[in-house]
């Protein structure tokens, strides 16, 4: 037969209240009753009733965690962050994936409902009717770079325009004047914002020189295939920079493939700092995100708005990004270094 609380009460000398107190974690309980109790429960492996407390608390002590995808490198250091923090504080994830569709989110997030007790939205293509029109208004929820942020709900960002312009401006002072971009999928929230940052860099620090823009996926394949058409190009690009660090490994791949050497016959240079951007050669220069600090901070907030609703807490929050400097853009071993990415916006 299964250990119940009052075996654990009776084991211990005290009351099932008391027992109670300590497993929801109370303070009204002396040290010493507390510490016999938990030796009872280890001693008799008593397992709380997860739904007989969640119906006592209405606590499922289970958050959602809706992403794009679940492949690659980024969104595992994303996950990394968010299970960390939901770790520390004896909290369980629901992780789902969208694929990028709207339809699927929509079912995602219907399929959750009632199930935790707050969301991680990460949606770049979320418009406003689809947040309002799948977001429970009373469930507390933190959206990560998601272009619309509903009164209700809290956000978590990246200042990618930021970053991108302090890239073509490293490049740009390292005397490269023909940039080309790799940039990401249309109608992706951060992607465009990473365009935006190229282009207003462009035209600020190089104007007169012609932007070479070339379409990809957030994908190592479509920048492979980036990478092979710009070797087309009537005018050959002195640097590329790529939307992600995945399209840029890509791209470094084509362009190795064609004999160029990288960065004495082009630089390149990515966005993110997955981990492997460190360790490719040559290593990768890039923009920072702290992937898994903005999952940690966002679940920490999402926990926050549970415990206290009525919390003045920050309803937006951007996280700066930060140029690492590496070989790929021809910074040589001495002068590899990390600057922040506090770049003025035109």
């Amino acid at each position: 037969m299964s250990v119940t609380i009052k075996d654990v009460a009776k084991a211990a000398n005290v009351s099932v209240a008391s027992v109670s107190r300590v497993l929801n974690g109370r303070d009204n309980v002396n040290e010493e009753t507390r510490k016999r109790i938990l030796a009872a429960v280890r001693r008799l492996r008593y397992m709380p009733n997860g739904a007989a407390r969640s119906l006592i608390t209405r606590r499922t002590h289970t958050l959602g965690a809706l992403l794009p995808d679940l492949h690659g490198e980024f969104f595992s250091e994303l996950i990394r962050g968010i299970d960390i923090a939901a770790r520390a504080r004896g909290l369980h994830l629901l992780v789902s994936s969208s694929h990028g569709d709207v339809d699927e989110a929509a079912a995602a997030l219907r399929t959750m409902r009632g199930k935790v007790d707050g969301l991680l939205v990460m949606s770049p293509y979320a418009d406003a009717d689809f947040l309002a029109d799948n977001l429970p208004p009373a469930l507390p929820t933190v959206l990560i770079n998601t272009p619309h942020t509903p009164d209700n709900c809290m956000a978590m960002s990246v200042d990618n325009h930021a970053g991108a312009y302090a890239m073509v401006e490293h490049l740009a002072s390292l005397g490269h004047r023909h940039i080309a971009f790799i940039s990401g999928p249309e109608d992706n929230f951060e992607a465009q914002n990473r365009l935006h940052g190229y282009r207003d860099a462009m035209a600020a620090l190089l104007p007169g020189v012609p932007i070479q823009i070339l379409e990809g996926e957030f994908t190592d394949n479509s920048g492979y295939l980036a990478g092979q058409h710009l070797l087309q190009l009537e005018q050959r690009p002195d640097a590329v920079f790529a939307a992600n660090d995945m399209m840029a490994i890509g791209c470094l791949s084509a362009l190795h493939e064609a004999g160029l050497r990288v960065p004495e016959d082009i630089a390149l240079a990515g966005f993110d700092d997955i981990p492997l951007a460190r360790y490719i050669t040559p290593k990768l220069t890039t923009v920072r995100v702290h992937i898994a600090e903005l999952g940690e901070q966002a679940l920490a907030r999402l926990v926050q708005a549970i415990e206290d609703p009525s919390a003045d807490a920050e309803r937006e929050k951007t996280l700066q990004s930060e140029l690492v400097l590496r070989a790929s853009s021809g910074t040589s071993a001495q002068e590899t270094r990390r600057k922040t990415a506090h770049a003025s916006k035109v």
